[in-house]
């Protein structure tokens, strides 16, 4: 069975479930920046004869974890299994993950035709004409008849399930029951966004290798090598939690500029320019601006983790845009402001969601956070 055949047919005219918008499929990612010391954790374990069956890469949200899936999926492949020798001794371990764009094996995961690698994640639903919401049972038991009708080629196989935690309960179970008896020669490689929601027995049966997030210098590379030119990766940085997806979505919202415009209003507080304010808010009306509204939703919510946390904590190294420290430490001059903060950006994070499942207008919600905001400056200012 080539189930990875089934979704190169997918790749090219429709959309794929694991690819961030306006980046590099994670496959066609060549470099994986910030991530060395979980590089090195898995190459150690190759290298000392404990490579595990199961692997389960945790960490924030676009910091390279499906890139690092890839890398090691290429490298088990790519690597030939060599005995040691009786009179050389065995070869020296190697110390990269690195595999040549112009390797067999490179060039057939690129185009999805590799047929020891299966690619486990949300599928199109060709009815509803979209991505289906969860990873289902049916997908999984395709897993599993990869590995028994791959078991005769023997050798390595590789599957990189993207994410882990889209599976419904009944596709973790069938998982389950592959991770209790793994197939000679297989590797699973799970992408999990939030590990926690994973089922605790999954969870034991795999190692773990955790991914952290990048700094400016990092960041700024990553987004060079995904196509993305900035001469603002600091800014980026903070605004992404050290996050490269995030930042691509920032960028590709505008969101650098958002996140200025929205310190610029709230600089003048509480004396509100209210036809400032409602520009903004008015910015994020209409389906059209659906991707506006999620990012404004989103950097409203950041503000106020930062002024709560520069309250409690002290002032931030780097600014996330010009005028932001002195605006905070103004709105938040001390330790009980930034509690007051951090309960504001509660009590607003909870009416945003609740906004968004009755379907209130955006504009009309921005503006009202914008006045709570405003109402919470008044009363510090008083």
């Amino acid at each position: 069975m080539r189930a990875p055949r089934a979704s190169t047919e997918l790749a090219e005219p429709l959309p794929e479930a694991d690819r961030v918008a306006g980046a590099p499929h994670p496959r066609d990612t060549a470099r994986l920046y910030g991530q060395e010391r979980a590089e090195a954790g898995f190459l150690d374990a190759f290298a000392t004869g404990r490579q595990h069956h199961g692997w389960m890469l945790t960490g924030p949200r676009g910091v390279g974890k499906a890139t690092l899936a890839w890398r090691i999926a290429r490298f088990l492949l790519a690597t030939p299994e060599v005995e040691e020798d009786g009179f050389f001794g065995a070869p020296p371990p190697p110390t990269s993950l690195d595999i040549p764009a112009d390797h067999p094996v490179a060039r057939r995961m690129h185009s999805l035709s590799e047929s020891r690698l299966f690619l486990l994640r949300r599928s199109w639903d060709e009815d509803k004409a979209r991505m289906r919401a969860v990873i289902g049972v049916d997908e999984v038991r395709r897993l599993k008849s990869f590995f028994n009708f791959s078991a005769a080629d023997g050798g390595r196989r590789v599957a990189i399930i993207d994410a882990a935690d889209e599976m419904n309960p009944n596709a973790a179970n069938a998982l389950l029951k592959l991770l209790e008896e793994p197939p000679a020669g297989a590797t699973l490689l799970m992408v999990a966004h939030q590990p926690s929601s994973l089922l605790p027995t999954i969870r034991s049966r795999v190692r773990e290798l955790r991914l952290g997030t990048l700094d400016a210098a990092q960041m700024e590379a990553a987004l060079a090598q995904a196509g993305t030119e900035t001469d603002a990766a600091a800014a980026l940085a903070e605004l992404s939690g050290g996050s490269v997806g995030e930042a691509i979505r920032l960028v590709n919202l505008d969101g650098l500029r958002a996140y200025a415009q929205m310190v610029e209003l709230f600089a003048g507080m509480p004396r509100l320019d209210r036809i400032r304010a409602l520009q903004l808010a008015e910015s994020a009306g209409g389906r059209a601006a659906e991707g506006r509204f999620d990012v404004l939703l989103t950097l409203f919510d950041l503000f106020l983790a930062r002024l709560a946390r520069a309250g409690v904590a002290g002032p931030f190294a780097t600014e996330a845009a010009p005028g932001e420290a002195q605006l905070f430490a103004r709105l938040a001059p001390n330790p009980a402001a930034g509690r007051l903060w951090a309960q504001r950006q509660q009590d607003l994070g909870a009416r945003a969601r609740h906004g968004r499942a009755v379907n209130l207008d955006p504009a009309a919600l921005l503006m009202d956070m914008v006045l709570q905001v405003n109402e919470t400056a008044a009363r510090l200012a008083a």
